[in-house]
């Protein structure tokens, strides 16, 4: 068996999914902060596989861990699974040691899946739609509110806008292409 740590701060979602992962094979070890799963790795925990939740209220985000997890193995196979899938997160987190991002919803099997691709695909499809001016936005402000590492306050102050409002348009979903 391999061993998998898995974080998400979705208590249900988490069990769920370490559960359709553990019918998959793994032993899955469960954290819902980034803070409880450093402890883990502080404690000796070794995964052979990650996935990672980016956004996780109350603490740093999933790109932390990401780094973290890489810098302790650099073997370690690690998703990164997000509700608020942006461009700038997803190079991001592949910079920072990420093998593969997805978006949620992601079922067990793209996961198991997501881990064996190590390449990249050459043939993936690229689209004729520029992106819509929402979305544009939507990009600019997961860019900035990454460089400002997750602290909203000082993304707002960034971006010129009051902190509530940013608040408000992060609480929506991502606008689509």
């Amino acid at each position: 068996m391999q061993d998998l740590l898995l974080v998400d701060d979705d208590h249900v979602f988490c069990q769920v999914l370490a559960k359709a992962l553990q019918k998959r094979g793994f032993d899955v070890t469960t954290a819902n902060s980034v803070a409880q799963a450093q402890g883990l790795l502080e404690e000796g925990l070794r995964p052979d596989f990650a996935v990672v939740d980016l956004s996780m209220p109350g603490g740093p985000s999933g790109l932390v861990l990401v780094e973290s997890l890489h810098a302790s193995s650099s073997e370690m196979s690690i998703v990164v699974l997000t509700g608020y899938a942006s461009v700038a997160t997803a190079v991001e987190a592949i910079k920072l040691g990420a093998t593969h991002y997805l978006a949620k919803p992601a079922n067990a099997d793209e996961i198991v899946k997501a881990f064996g691709k190590e390449l990249g695909d050459a043939d993936a499809g690229v689209s004729d739609q520029p992106a819509s001016v929402r979305r544009l936005e939507w990009e600019h402000i997961q860019k900035v509110l990454a460089d400002c590492d997750g602290n909203i306050s000082a993304a707002a102050r960034e971006l010129g806008m009051h902190r509530r409002t940013l608040q408000r348009k992060l609480a929506k979903r991502p606008v689509k292409s």
